[in-house]
């Protein structure tokens, strides 16, 4: 006897019904309508796009073992999916899942074609007003030109300058940068975004916080209009997320921005990510996405050390059209040390009290802004700012210091640098090695006992170490 495909699909029904929970059949197979059969293939109609992802991602191993028991083992299931919001005049269209019989269900290579309507709704607008272009989201004040590289964000940088000559079409994809709060993961990201609006004017680029894309999904699924929001990010060519962290524990979010995920990257589209901490330090995340954020490259950005710290406030000051004393800088550089959202928020506030106050910029009025800002400023210098003072007074060359030279004024310096470094700061001696070319500590110790012999002995040589001592003292004080 001949099979129909409505005995078919309604015996594999049985099969299906008691295998998953009530609630997940109820969802995702009783609104699904067999609608043809021809010899081992079997058609069935779903409502969406994000509905045949869904299955194709939970329960193809199910579907397959249930069609082929009705079908054989040569069964193969097509889908026909219904495009929303389209065209009255465009009907669904149909696709075969192209390795269904691998019983494979994690197939990055397959590529499903997107069709959307062109009244979809987008959720970066106001609900009513039409807009054709999808606005980037982007900071025009976050740019390549005003991010200050340095050993502290060097391959952040470099892959990122990467990508936005090559969207898509590097190793990168995702790029994930990571680092602690205030030190420029944002401001790298938008400048990618903007590179790639400037160089490629054809392409989507959209930049979203989680937060946003978390408050945007939610407002769909109580608008029923979850679909449209999944259509609306798979038409994005480049996609921008700031702070993927606080996706954790959100499981409906980070369901539907695995799908968003995968669309995208299976369809050449570039991804670039921001986290507090690398994807394998994420808590809270469903192991298959954080796999995901493990495809490209993981890039962190640090601390910056003093000199690029340095090079900031001056790229700001001329960015702003000020000038300040050189002491005032190297001040404000050395104190505040944690992100650059915090020095040029001190740099903000230094020129507000100037102002205000009708003060010339000085360092006595440095140490008291700064001091106020910070609430206290740090009594301990920094172990760069030691090599610098030491170089500066004995003319060396900063870069020698972490070299493996045996000149004599170089080594001098060096251990001179090291001796101040175990005195003025709390850093480790192991910390203060790595400081000075990954040196070990046995090195610190053997140094700081030569400088603390030539002291004993050496009256020149102690009034020199005497000078210097003030000199950063009379800046930490």
């Amino acid at each position: 006897m001949k099979k129909n495909y409505d005995t078919v699909w309604g015996n594999a029904l049985k099969i299906i019904q008691d295998n998953v929970s009530i609630q997940s059949f109820k969802t995702w197979f009783e609104p699904i309508i067999p609608v043809a059969l021809k010899e081992n293939v079997i058609t069935i109609q779903v409502p969406s796009q994000f509905f045949y992802e869904w299955l194709e991602e939970h329960y193809v191993d199910l579907l397959r073992k249930t069609i082929q028991r009705e079908l054989g083992p040569e069964a193969r299931l097509e889908y026909r999916i219904v495009v929303e919001n389209s065209n009255p005049t465009s009907g669904p269209f149909t696709i075969e899942y192209p390795n269904y019989n691998t019983g494979s269900n994690d197939n990055p290579d397959t590529s499903i074609p997107l069709v959307v309507g062109k009244n979809i709704m987008n959720p970066f607008i106001i609900p009513g007003l039409k807009k054709i272009n999808i606005d980037p989201q982007l900071n025009s004040n976050y740019q390549f030109e005003n991010f200050i590289e340095g050993d502290c964000n060097r391959l952040a940088r470099s892959a990122g300058y990467a990508v936005a000559q090559k969207p898509s079409g590097t190793a990168f994809n995702p790029l994930v940068i990571w680092g602690g709060v205030g030190l420029g993961k944002t401001h790298l990201a938008q400048a990618i975004g903007s590179e790639i609006k400037k160089t490629f004017n054809g392409k989507t680029v959209l930049y979203v916080s989680s937060e946003k894309f978390t408050n945007q999904f939610i407002d769909a699924i109580k608008n029923n209009a979850v679909n449209d929001f999944v259509h609306f990010y798979q038409l994005i060519d480049v996609l921008i997320v700031d702070d993927i962290q606080f996706f954790a524990n959100k499981q409906k979010t980070q369901d539907i921005f695995f799908h968003i995920f995968n669309h995208l990257h299976q369809n050449g589209k570039q991804l670039i990510l921001t986290s507090d901490r690398p994807p394998r330090d994420l808590e809270g995340m469903e192991e298959r996405l954080l796999s995901r954020f493990k495809w490209g490259l993981s890039a962190d950005v640090q601390t910056p050390d003093f000199e690029t710290r340095i090079a900031i406030l001056e790229k700001k000051m001329y960015s702003d059209g000020i000038e300040l004393p050189k002491e005032v800088v190297e001040f404000v550089a050395y104190n505040i040390n944690t992100n650059i959202r915090e020095l040029e928020g001190a740099l903000i506030s230094l020129l507000a009290q100037s102002s205000l106050n009708k003060k010339e910029i000085d360092l006595e009025l440095a140490k008291k802004i700064i001091k106020n800002f910070v609430k206290s400023v740090s009594r301990e210098v920094s172990i760069d700012y030691i090599q610098k003072t030491v170089c500066e007074y004995f003319n060396v060359p900063l870069d020698k210091l972490k070299e493996k030279t045996r000149k004599r004024a170089i080594v001098q310096a060096r251990q001179l640098s090291m001796y101040l470094a175990k005195n003025f700061t709390k850093n480790s001696l192991k910390i203060i090695g790595k400081h000075f070319g990954g040196r070990d500590h046995s090195t610190v110790i053997h140094s700081c006992q030569a400088i603390q012999n030539l002291l004993d002995t050496d009256i020149d040589f102690k009034d020199n170490v005497e000078d210097i001592q003030k000199k950063i003292q009379m800046n930490i004080g």
